[in-house]
């Protein structure tokens, strides 16, 4: 499909009564069957792509655990961080060459579906990119780990519309949910993850969307629990704010919306530059090499940053080593992206705004000695995740399901993340999910959901 062309079901706008409103209307029974088998399939796959992928890195790094990948790769000998990395280049290019030229199918990215193609998946092809990112991921591919589940539950939810036979509109909120379903099984979020699958995926919050999208998350999370242990992600100590704090995340904010809007460009800049043919083999294998070759003195390049961040909720890390990570680490992830490699932005966002936060709270602490950098960190942590993804909402209560606090934090962070979200959207009208999409499918989006775009500008990198 070229750009800027719809199908006539995406160019149309939703019919009112197409998503059953109660159990009583006609056709609620195979919406609500497909919601449920959605959720179930969702977390089946997360929990087996989370042991594929606990598996896969214990016996590269010696570590099942994804929060012990950096302190695993620390001890790891430099020959093995080289040669991991570069078996990792190997098999993203050899599968990515396969998937595409043996698995039927076009292009598996899920806002292009669901906007454009009307929700409809290359099943066989999402899934062995979904394994595939699994695995590479495992082995250090600086991407996030979420975004496997994410793309098999989105699949299952296109099935699972194929076998109610669900009209268009009910199949692309299928898919939806679908994604936000195995997002809130890897993470443990279900409510977070059925937020991310209206705010952010489908682009559109509404009552009777929101039951149905909680419905397959709940499933979805409770199902994976046989693998994915029911705990936050992160451990953070009881913060304790006061009115510096405010201040700091109200003058920190815009530089999280100008660093977001540099991320999402330098992605969709990467997803343009994805290579083709012979290429396809040879960059991921050189890029990887380099990847590897960084690891050795900075290992917390590797995986999808969930240590990195970890570290930084809870204590600072040395001067020198968060200077150079705050570019390099986002950058690993860049190169990774225009290596071909399949792979989430989730938590690379997370951990780049993470970096960033704490970079500019040493600054801060000049002002306010009695400062936390670890709550720096938070602050800008959910402002980078709310400015890239454009979904604020979201972003705060996945923070909070991520972490098991409710408040400490919320407030300082509500300010980051609306400041930063206003400038970061005012400047660059897509979201790091939707950076492959064209200036005319962007404007098109914007035009189903009845809103304005920002004015298009030249699509480059910062």
């Amino acid at each position: 499909m070229t750009a800027g062309t719809t199908d006539a079901n995406a160019a149309s706008p939703e019919r009112e009564g197409d998503v059953p409103r109660t159990l009583f209307e006609p056709g609620a029974m195979p919406f609500w069957i497909a919601v449920v088998l959605t959720g179930v399939a969702a977390g089946v796959g997360a929990a087996l792509l989370t042991a594929l992928l606990m598996k896969v890195q214990d016996l590269s790094w010696g570590a099942s655990d994804p929060a012990a990948l950096t302190e695993a790769a620390r001890r790891a000998a430099p020959g093995r961080h080289v040669l991991l990395l570069l078996a990792a280049g190997l098999l993203t290019g050899a599968g990515g060459w396969l998937l595409a030229r043996f698995v039927p199918g076009g292009e598996t990215d899920i806002t292009e579906a669901i906007w454009f193609r009307a929700g409809r998946l290359p099943t066989i092809k999402t899934l062995g990119s979904a394994a595939l990112s699994t695995v590479i991921v495992a082995m250090g591919a600086a991407l996030g780990r979420e975004g496997a589940p994410k793309h098999a539950g989105a699949a299952f939810g296109n099935l699972a519309s194929g076998l109610q036979k669900l009209s268009d509109e009910q199949r692309r909120l299928l898919v939806a949910i679908g994604a936000g379903a195995g997002m809130a099984a890897v993470y443990s979020v279900p409510l977070g993850g059925a937020l991310f699958a209206l705010e952010v995926v489908r682009g559109q919050l509404a009552l009777r969307l929101l039951l149905p999208a909680l419905t397959a998350t709940t499933i979805a999370t409770k199902v994976a629990m046989f693998v994915i242990p029911d705990a936050p992600i992160y451990t953070v100590p009881v913060y304790h704010v006061g009115l510096a704090d405010f201040a700091f995340a109200a003058l920190a904010a815009p530089i999280i919306g100008l660093w977001s809007v540099a991320f999402v460009r330098l992605i969709a800049w990467a997803d343009r530059s994805r290579p083709s043919g012979w290429r396809r083999i040879l960059a991921p294998f050189l890029v990887f090499a380099a990847v590897g070759l960084v690891s050795i003195p900075l290992p917390q390049v590797l995986g999808n940053g969930q240590d990195v961040a970890q570290e930084l909720f809870r204590q600072p890390l040395p001067l020198f080593a968060l200077l150079v990570l705050v570019p390099v680490r986002p950058l690993c992830t860049v190169a990774s992206v225009a290596s071909g490699a399949p792979g989430g932005l989730f938590t690379p966002s997370l951990s780049a705004g993470a970096l960033m936060g704490a970079a500019l709270g040493v600054l801060w602490l000049h002002i306010d000695p009695q400062g936390d950098l670890s709550l720096y960190a938070i602050i800008c942590a959910g402002a980078m995740l709310a400015a890239t993804t454009q979904g604020p909402i979201s972003s705060l209560v996945m923070m909070m399901e991520l972490t098991g606090h409710a408040r400490f934090f919320t407030l300082p962070m509500l300010v980051a993340i609306i400041i930063a979200t206003a400038i970061a959207r005012t400047i660059e009208p897509r979201s790091i999910y939707e950076a492959r999409l064209s200036d005319q499918q962007v404007a098109e989006r914007f035009r189903v959901r009845g809103a304005r775009p920002t004015p298009a500008r030249p699509r480059r990198a910062i």
